[in-house]
């Protein structure tokens, strides 16, 4: 009787053990806040099932836009992984794209990509590095003039005559002052700072979505970052503009892929209002309809299985390839590898190889809705990549204003 006694007690502790290690594992794999379109459920896809229990006095179902409430997640029933706000919105209706643009942007101030030593009469010297400037900082003025272009900088430095310059800069979100002392190169007599910089960016991506009621547009799914530095470049001004796909570089192992495109002349699509690390975003110009309008997914409704992307590998025209959703991840950590995905349909993977550069930003639909975009490939399995959630670029796009009205 005492062996079995035990023997059951053993098996309920490690069963205790294993709902108590997974509510924790659970607590921090799961976000904080979520939102819930009015009328709908709360249903989290995360593996094992979870239930939900909105806090006293509130009823879910007559919930209106706007309102705030706490929910316990329990898993078992009773063992509670964690408490989250809810907040209930409005369903967004959304173009979803899937056709190549163009992206022309004026940085905001010039980013510092490289340094070179000058050669002095008294030998090599950096003058920047000296005075404490670092690769990927933004030069915003010097001696309290804005800057904008690369001509700029060089012709500040080069009439300086050797004397102490103020660079306010930015670096990583920060502003501060250094202080330069340009020096006289032996070579070309003429004054340098040693230091390379780059004022504007262009390149391809792809159209995520746009809002056909305010005009606002979303793409990539990732920032426009420096080739040399990998930081964010800082956005001043800049345009999307028509682009046609001209070619295909198939992506392998080790050498990911690319859309070939040629950019069409006096063909400005819209204006870029914003560059962060979940996309481009601004305001289209004139109308380019391509799909029908569908809803656009909060995270919580994503979940792992088959989805569709839409891309173009030839012209303008989308079309739709099968994907496979192998991973959600639904906590905040990266807010742009949300999704691990891969390519299973036969004609892109014949195509392409998998996923390329030029497809970031090409929308994700599960169900009838827009739940996210390509991101990344995995440069070793160009198969496979990430995807960010809709509702993430969606929140910047919230943000960007608009006067908006479509040109004729």
């Amino acid at each position: 009787m005492k062996k079995t006694y035990k023997f059951f007690a053993g098996i309920l502790c490690t069963a205790a053990s294993g709902v108590l290690t997974l509510a924790l594992w659970l607590q921090g794999s799961l976000p904080d806040h979520y939102y819930l379109v009015q009328g709908n459920d709360l249903t989290i896809h995360a593996g094992y099932p979870i239930q939900t229990q909105a806090e006293e006095g509130v009823d879910i179902s007559k919930s209106s836009v706007g309102s705030r409430y706490h929910v316990d997640l329990r898993v078992m029933g009773s063992v509670s992984v964690k408490k989250v706000q809810v907040e209930v919105v409005d369903r967004k209706m959304v173009i979803p794209g899937g056709f190549p643009f163009g992206i022309k942007m004026f940085t905001d101030g010039v980013m510092v990509v490289g340094m070179s030593d000058v050669q002095t009469t008294e030998g090599l010297r950096n003058p920047s590095r000296e005075g404490g400037l670092k690769i990927g900082d933004v030069i915003l003025s010097i001696n309290g003039k804005s800057v904008a272009s690369n001509e700029q900088v060089g012709q500040m430095v080069a009439q300086s005559d050797g004397e102490i310059m103020d660079f306010s800069i930015k670096r990583k979100g920060t502003n501060m002052h250094v202080s330069i002392v340009p020096q006289l190169s032996s070579v070309d007599s003429s004054y340098r700072a040693g230091i390379w910089v780059r004022d504007s960016s262009a390149g391809i991506g792809t159209m995520t979505y746009y809002d056909p009621s305010t005009g606002v547009f979303a793409g990539l799914g990732h920032g426009v970052c420096d080739i040399d530095t990998g930081e964010l470049m800082p956005l001043y001004s800049g345009e999307i503009v028509d682009v046609s796909i001209t070619g295909v570089n198939v992506g392998k192992s080790g050498a990911p892929g690319e859309l070939k495109g040629a950019f069409s002349k006096d063909s400005q699509l819209g204006r870029l209002a914003v560059n962060n690390e979940t996309g481009v975003f601004g305001v289209i110009q004139k109308p380019f309809l391509v799909q029908e309008a569908v809803p656009l997914a909060m995270k919580h409704e994503v979940k792992e299985g088959k989805a569709m992307i839409l891309t173009t590998l030839n012209g303008k025209t989308p079309e739709e390839f099968e994907i496979m959703i192998e991973k959600v991840y639904y906590n905040d950590d990266a807010p742009t590898k949300n999704m691990v995905i891969r390519v299973t349909d036969p004609a892109l993977l014949a195509k392409t190889g998998g996923i390329i550069q030029g497809m970031s930003g090409s929308p994700i639909l599960q169900d009838g809705k827009l739940i996210g975009a390509v991101t990344h490939v995995l440069v070793n399995d160009p198969t496979k990549g990430y995807g960010i959630f809709a509702e993430n670029m969606e929140k910047t796009a919230e943000g960007v204003v608009t006067g908006y009205q479509i040109a004729s």
